[in-house]
């Protein structure tokens, strides 16, 4: 028996959907702005997870160039039949205010781990899309969809329509099949079928501290579905558990007859309640009850903070604590903001750098050169070993701590006016910018640098060296609360991403001064 600790994705890994085949189990969560699209992996036994390459890796497929903070893809939906994988996700270009501009897309593949398909589009309906393959080998898709003309009735419930293979399109009318418990906020549908009954398991309550796990049934595809009388997970009255805002589950089984329940959580940390490394990925164990509905292992409701696997152990080569960018594709714990990274640098222009072009502000929801990584433990030390000869004070490059372009933390490299280099810091916190330096701190004519950031739970400092062994602190200590979807709800705005820790390069003037980047060292501190 193996032991899983949750969360088992740290860091950002929301909307969770989890699929089985034969001995082999894949995982797939939302990026949001991020490229490549949708982050996959793969398990052989439910506790340890190896990264695969992104399925949406050209523009043709995903493109963000102006989407919103916190659009992009959301829930995507992995499914399998007949030796194709199924890859379904909306691409949010609008969710401000009343309406939502949500295209969904189908993509599919034989090799999970090669190249993936051209995008079928199949509505906007709204967003959360999700594919059910029948034993009669039809095929459905189930979506949310969102009503603009009443806030309080927004979601207006779980619609079901044929899709047709041959066709490549959906066909048929689209059915209202499930409004939900009156809880609220009814989304993530995933269909099942056992014993008889399709089943419909949704998330309700919304995305914060209210989410859930709910189930429905019914005889009939289309309906009507009885709804459980108490959800499957749920946290909404219960603050003591570590574990919080859990919803958004994804059923498999295994091969032995067990049942798991693929969920997210997030995890606030003080009495600020901020839950700084976004939404995350849990795995329960679950029961069918003599009365044909799920149940946690133990009877509650309340998500554990382990979980068993009887499945034979098989583990993967960890994630190294540095990369030196001695390869030519970016390694998949990587992602790039908005764009391939093939438009904003490159790993072959220098061999063993990562070179980043500058281009627009670190605040652009175009053409901006980042990259970066999750931030995945509540204290952790980020170390960049940079080249960077500016010539102007518009050229910058450094080290980025990053939730979205309203709330970061950059200790960058520039010009100073006065000759030399300087580093200099700047922070957004929502919608106020500010400098914790008064100025610059000249480092003469340096153009080789290592700039480090430590986080303790909700602060960050920033240090810097010119010789890789002696650092300076700058910047003093930061409050890093802003880096959390609490801190966008405080102000009356939605965010639903979490913190990365990056690098970046811009060049305002427009000459794509470029950065070089010799290595990235990241080192859990707890």
């Amino acid at each position: 028996m193996l032991q899983g600790q949750n969360p088992v994705l740290r860091g950002f890994h929301p909307d969770p959907c989890l699929i089985r085949v034969e001995d082999d189990y894949y995982l797939a969560t939302s990026t949001f702005q991020w490229f490549g699209g949708v982050q996959l992996y793969h398990s052989k036994d439910l506790v340890h997870w190896e990264p695969l390459p992104s399925p949406l890796s050209r523009v043709s497929q995903l493109d963000l160039r102006g989407a919103p903070n916190s659009g992009g893809v959301w829930a995507p939906c992995l499914s399998y039949s007949d030796g194709v994988f199924y890859l379904i996700y909306t691409s949010v270009r609008n969710f401000h205010g009343i309406y939502k501009d949500t295209p969904n897309y189908l993509v599919t593949t034989t090799d999970i781990r090669g190249e993936w398909s051209e995008p079928i589009y199949l509505n906007s309906s709204g967003f959360d899309p999700s594919l059910f393959h029948d034993d009669d080998g039809r095929k459905y898709l189930v979506n949310m969809r969102w009503d603009h003309r009443s806030e309080n009735h927004a979601f207006e419930g779980i619609m079901i329509q044929e899709y047709s293979p041959e066709e490549k399109k959906l066909i048929g009318k689209a059915v209202n099949i499930y409004k939900g418990t009156g809880f609220g906020a009814t989304e993530a549908p995933h269909l099942y079928k056992k014993d008889g009954y399709y089943y419909l398991m949704v998330a309700e309550g919304g995305t914060m501290y209210h989410h859930g796990v709910q189930l429905a049934r019914s005889r009939s595809l289309y309906g009507p579905y009885e709804s459980d009388s108490r959800p499957v997970i749920a946290t909404r009255d219960c603050p003591e558990p570590i574990q919080q805002r859990t919803g958004h589950g994804s059923l498999i089984d295994t091969p032995d007859g067990r049942h798991y329940v693929a969920y997210l959580c997030g995890r606030p940390i003080t009495d600020k309640r901020r839950c700084i490394l976004g939404r995350e990925t849990c795995i329960a164990e679950v029961v069918w009850n003599e009365d044909g509905w799920l149940r946690l292992k133990d009877g509650g409701v309340l998500p554990p903070d382990t979980y068993e696997s009887y499945l034979p152990e098989v583990t993967y080569p960890p994630i190294p604590d540095e990369e030196t960018f001695d390869c030519t594709t970016l390694p998949p714990h990587f992602k790039t903001l908005r764009l391939p990274l093939s438009e904003m640098g490159s790993l072959t222009d220098r061999p063993g750098y990562l070179r980043l072009y500058g281009q627009e502000a670190i605040t652009s929801l175009n053409r901006q050169s980042l990259v970066a990584r999750r931030l995945d433990a509540f204290d952790a030390a980020a170390t960049v070993k940079m080249e960077f000869a500016p010539t102007d004070f518009q050229q910058m490059a450094g080290l980025t701590v990053f939730y979205d372009t309203f709330n970061f933390f950059y200790l960058y490299l520039s010009a100073a006016d006065n000759g030399g280099n300087e580093l200099r810091i700047q922070v957004r916190d929502n919608l106020r910018f500010y400098e914790p330096l008064r100025g610059g701190v000249n480092v003469g004519d340096a153009t080789t640098l290592w700039l480090r950031v430590k986080i303790h739970r909700l602060t960050l400092a920033f240090s810097y060296s010119l010789d890789g062994e002696i650092f300076t602190p700058i910047g003093g200590i930061l409050d890093g609360t802003n880096l959390s979807d609490e801190a966008y709800f405080d102000i009356g705005h939605e965010g639903h991403t979490g913190t990365f820790i990056g690098m970046a390069c811009q060049d305002l003037s427009g000459c794509n001064l470029h950065a070089d980047f010799d290595s990235f060292t990241y080192v859990r501190q707890e």
